[in-house]
């Protein structure tokens, strides 16, 4: 699957039941020597002034995703692993 074809998912927890939020808000750590996915960082709740400041992530790990399908990706996840920062590329 492309990555430009799992944007438009919704992220679902499947212990909770809990909307997360969509791929295409999310951010993806990659490891550059493979190119796998390490770990999703879901933005929680929506600011209109997240581009000027900290934001809190939701770290989900790769791992935890269980199934992708054609409207949604299902996580499987206990607590909620918060993150909070700006994202670092490099």
């Amino acid at each position: 699957m492309r990555l430009s074809q799992m944007g438009g998912k919704e992220i679902v927890n499947l212990n909770t039941g809990e909307r997360l939020g969509m791929v295409a808000e999310a951010d993806l750590v990659i490891d550059k020597s493979t190119g796998n996915i390490l770990r999703l960082l879901i933005p929680e709740g929506r600011s209109q002034f997240a581009l000027f400041g900290e934001r809190n992530f939701i770290e989900v790990p790769w791992e935890n995703v269980k199934k992708i399908g054609n409207d949604m990706i299902i996580i499987e996840q206990e607590e909620r692993k918060k993150r909070k920062g700006f994202l670092i590329l490099g």
